[in-house]
């Protein structure tokens, strides 16, 4: 399993602005007519139809190895173990994420593991204490999340993720596929439900995440987290008592 710091992706060289914007049209037509053809694929053909579009060395999937991530980390090892996963290791991820990344990238033979963490000059810059989550975590997620996937995108075309309609918020009209920019975004499972992803664990006999048993149906940074007593929504101990619903990997750009 690899690691990888910012000076593994160079800055991309800058693109001219009409370029850039003709590009961005033309992916953002692609991505339409590919979810108009992909609405009603299932999750593994939506897969293996990005890997046949783009190839396998042109595509990422990214995962948070949180509660519900081996669903579709199944799914991959099963149309192609060798696409690469990246994992962003912000520095504040639980001791029990890294631990599940260790045991599920055993069970299921994933080969090409990428383990992401924030640049460590931008850190010292602009959070040298580590508290910024605490003062400004939209700040915080840009520094440590949104900045390093940019990076480790740069030699993809497209990429992969694993949101799903169920989750609420911003995700209930969620596309099977997407423009990211320039890329395109696949959402394999965006129409899956809670039962059909429960499903996938259970034929598989894929192990739960270890906090899942200790309430937390949501996984992310230590300290942005809580558990979530039953009856809530899926991701309602994320960023509790603010408005902010999204780490910003996902906001258009």
């Amino acid at each position: 399993m690899r690691s990888f710091s910012a000076d593994d992706y160079p800055a991309p060289p800058p693109r001219e602005a009409a370029a850039s914007a003709r590009i961005e049209l033309d992916t953002r037509a692609l991505a339409a007519a590919l979810d108009r053809w992909l609405a009603g694929a299932q999750p593994a053909d939506i897969l293996s139809q990005a890997v046949r579009l783009v190839g396998r060395e042109r595509l990422a999937v990214v995962s948070s190895f949180g509660t519900e991530s081996a669903a579709l980390l199944k799914i991959v090892a099963d149309v192609d173990p060798a696409i690469p996963v990246v994992l962003l290791d912000t520095g504040w991820l639980f001791a029990e994420t890294l631990a599940y990344r260790d045991l599920l990238v055993e069970k299921l033979k994933l080969a090409e593991v990428r383990t992401i963490r924030p640049d460590p000059a931008a850190l010292a810059e602009r959070d040298p204490r580590g508290d910024l989550w605490l003062s400004d975590a939209d700040a915080c997620c840009r520094l440590r999340k949104v900045e390093p996937l940019e990076r480790a995108l740069q030699p993809f075309d497209a990429w992969v993720n694993g949101r799903k309609r169920y989750q609420d918020g911003e995700r209930t009209a969620l596309p099977v596929v997407e423009a990211d920019g320039w890329r395109l975004k696949f959402n394999p499972l965006a129409r899956a439900s809670a039962a059909e992803v429960a499903a996938i664990f259970a034929a598989a006999g894929l192990p739960s995440h270890p906090l899942a048993a200790a309430g937390f149906s949501s996984v992310g940074c230590l300290p942005c987290t809580r558990r979530s007593p039953p009856g809530e929504a899926p991701r309602a101990g994320r960023w509790d008592g603010s408005a902010k619903t999204e780490c910003g990997i996902h906001t258009p750009r």
